[in-house]
């Protein structure tokens, strides 16, 4: 078997442009992946690297040699050595897409060639419902509207304010906080946790945006409202900070999804700067790297939540990676996107959800399949491969 082909789509979706790869084999097996550049800046140029790594280190290439082609990717692209946020979603992508491949020809999920599974369903938390919240009194009714849904666990964003047509989210510039934006952080912390009880779990995510003293300044008035965790209170680059913040909060600390690699994650954890790592499988090197990187994670008796915020695709992949996770928190997902999300897929697995639950898919492979219809418009048609 070999690769022969491949289509790149950069979707259009409620304001995110998820960067969806096929590849395609001479046998007639076609293969998913999903470059996790969804919003901010970068789909454009991940999909013109996905089309060069295919062109140069992938087409002829045997699929099943996985391991091989992500490091002929690594190796000899040169930038993917210590590279970030555009060219390690490319290879993810790709690195995804093989896994599916194989996947597919013997017929089975994908959590079978990673070792099986510890669990047929994963805990998830809510996360993307308060980005139409300006007033805490909108943060309590969406909050409520979440718990009554079903979730018993969700995230929000104290510090980001809602910007644009489809409830995107504007952080902060700079680092510039004031004395007033502090206040309202932990007001709208304590709206959320009255609004929704002391049972529910909540996560803040300050995505990075804090200086040190600031971030420990805010934690502390935070501990009384039984955070599950405080997502990147400063730069996730600067690990000494991560350990001060953890060192003087008593709330645990999370980051990871702007790490790459097992190289990017190994002084986060050799300084037990994170209590709980958040590797995204479409970003920091693919399936196979996040699982390397969850068991990094487990020797330093840390726990792993897999970032996801791209396509149903994404999601999938996360879900048969926590089919075989034993340090697995728990998973992110964004119940609440429009029906034009879902249906870039056959059947996206964020449907399935009950009582805060997700099944893992049984179906060969990543268990979803392009909805062509919906994808096609989107083929980037300067791609040729």
């Amino acid at each position: 078997m070999k690769i022969m082909g491949a289509k790149i789509y950069r979707v259009e979706v409620a304001g995110r442009h998820p960067v969806l790869l096929q590849l395609f084999t001479d046998d007639g097996v076609t293969g998913l992946g999903d470059a996790a550049v969804a919003y901010g800046s970068g789909s454009t140029a991940a999909t013109a690297l996905i089309e060069e790594l295919v062109g140069k280190h992938v087409l002829g290439k045997n699929p099943a040699n996985i391991e091989a082609i992500w490091h002929e990717m690594y190796d000899h692209s040169f930038w993917a050595k210590g590279g970030g946020s555009i060219i390690l979603p490319a290879v993810s992508a790709i690195e995804m897409a093989l896994w599916d491949i194989k996947a597919r020809t013997l017929g089975v999920p994908l959590y079978e060639l990673l070792g099986g599974r510890f669990r047929d369903k994963v805990w998830v938390y809510a996360n993307g419902w308060s980005y139409r919240c300006h007033t805490l009194d909108e943060l309590s009714r969406e909050a409520e509207k979440v718990i009554k849904a079903g979730y018993t666990a969700l995230k929000f964003y104290p510090l980001a304010k809602p910007v644009g047509p489809h409830g995107l989210i504007r952080h902060v510039s700079a680092r510039t906080v004031d004395r007033e934006a502090e206040r309202w952080v932990i007001a709208a912390t304590r709206a959320v946790r009255d609004a929704v009880g002391p049972d529910i779990e909540i996560m803040a995510d300050m995505s990075g945006c804090l200086t040190t003293d600031v971030a420990i300044r805010i934690g502390q008035e935070l501990e009384k409202y039984n955070l599950y965790f405080y997502e990147e209170p400063v730069d996730p680059f600067d690990v000494e900070a991560l350990k001060k913040v953890g060192e003087h909060v008593r709330i645990p600390i999370a980051a990871g999804e702007r790490l790459y690699t097992r190289y990017g994650f190994r002084r986060a954890l050799e300084m037990r700067a994170v209590d709980i790592l958040q590797p995204d499988p479409g970003a920091t090197g693919g399936i196979l790297e996040t699982k390397y990187i969850a068991a990094m994670a487990e020797t330093y008796s840390a726990r792993v939540q897999l970032h996801t915020c791209s396509s149903p695709v994404a999601t999938a992949v996360a879900l048969q990676l926590d089919a075989g996770l034993p340090n697995l928190a728990i998973q992110e997902v964004y119940p609440f996107r429009t029906p034009q999300h879902w249906a870039i897929v056959d059947h996206a697995p964020e449907l399935d959800i009950r009582n805060s639950y997700m099944p893992i898919s049984e179906r060969p492979g990543l268990g979803v399949e392009l909805n062509q219809k919906t994808v096609d418009p989107f083929l980037c048609a300067e791609c040729k491969l």
